[in-house]
């Protein structure tokens, strides 16, 4: 079988590989889409996430979506033919946080895609059969890929506490910043700024219902601009999705006395910057956003019931072939990408 295999920042090739067979209690899938997310183009741009660096090749992809070929086992749940997601994160269940609620949190977490782990960009992957989401016939292979991206900004929603009313801003209007602005007017949000460096983003956000969609070239002018439009006051909840470390002053700066930060990016150096005494004065909560935890059943109930749009989110489809390419578009931002899939 086909694999892409990143051999180092820049570095990915299609490779053949032994097609695996499922044990007891797994499936062998085939793979048929699978999304590019932020957190790959870390993995692709500098080797690694943070202090985390792969020391052997990796495949990458973490949000897939495939046709369950064969069942082992004792594998329950779904059957041969079944149309499937899966939840990338396999926790021990084992451990405290497991033990507490907590499973994004597990202390031996397995992660589709991230060191040491392979992901989903190969022909045929083997998985557990209690990770996987069947599909239902009216939800797209594109939705099935993107519920884990929704899971992510469910889980940061639930952490940012949106009341009726609430203003709320989002910093970057990638996938995950525009599905935690969907979520934020289901969620009953007032007045809801979004802001981003690139123009066509920001139509999108625009289209999705944001109240300001504002284009940043230079920080400071955008949190002097929320601020004039709040009279001084500030935001509510503010909600880092940008993948920059500046971006955590600008939330800290736009947030209101006693507001909440939520920090969902990955800042690419690993170490972020957030003005303590600013902080500090203005009694500020800082959350910090781990994946997701218990929200695929929300997620698929809502996209069922057409409260979000998935599928405006997917702009470019490349065949495994054309990873490179497809990697080099996501990372340079390139004819005007939002969400790429890689199709198998």
């Amino acid at each position: 079988m086909r694999v892409a295999r990143l051999y180092g920042a820049g570095t990915i090739r299609v490779e053949e590989a032994p097609k695996p067979q499922p044990g007891p209690g797994e499936t062998l899938l085939r793979i048929r889409r699978v999304g590019i997310c932020g957190s790959d183009r870390h993995y692709y741009r500098h080797g690694g996430i943070g202090e985390d660096k792969m020391t052997l090749p990796l495949i990458l992809g973490h949000e897939v979506a495939g046709i369950v070929e064969a069942v082992g086992k004792g594998a329950q749940r779904v059957q041969e033919g079944q149309r499937v997601a899966l939840d990338p994160a396999q926790p021990c269940g084992h451990c405290e946080f497991c033990r507490t609620g907590h499973p994004n949190l597990c202390e031996n977490l397995r992660f589709l895609g991230a060191w040491p782990v392979d992901g989903g960009m190969q022909e045929w992957l083997v998985y557990p059969a209690d990770l996987l989401v069947p599909l239902p016939q009216a939800v797209s292979l594109n939705e099935g890929v993107l519920l884990e991206t929704l899971g992510v900004a469910l889980h940061a929603a639930y952490l940012g506490k949106i009341q009726v009313g609430n203003s709320v801003a989002i910093l970057g209007a990638g996938p995950v910043g525009l599905l935690i602005e969907q979520v934020a007017k289901l969620s009953g949000a007032g007045r809801i700024f979004v802001t981003d460096k690139l123009e066509n983003r920001l139509e999108k956000a625009r289209a999705f219902g944001a109240d300001e969609a504002l284009q940043v070239s230079d920080v400071r002018e955008v949190s002097q601009e929320i601020l004039r439009i709040t009279a001084g006051r500030g935001v509510d909840v503010v909600f880092e999705a940008a993948d920059a470390g500046e971006t955590v002053q600008t939330a800290a700066t736009i947030a209101r006395p006693g507001g909440t930060i939520v920090i969902v990016g990955i800042a690419p150096r690993g170490p972020i910057y957030i003005p303590s005494n600013l902080a500090r004065r203005k009694g500020l909560t800082v959350k910090f956003s781990r994946r997701m935890k218990h929200t695929y059943p929300t997620a698929m109930n809502l996209l069922l019931q057409q409260r979000v749009n998935l599928a405006e989110l997917v702009t470019h489809h490349f065949p495994l072939d054309e990873v490179q390419k497809a990697f080099d578009t996501v990372a340079d931002y390139r004819d005007g990408v939002l969400k790429a899939m890689i199709d198998l």
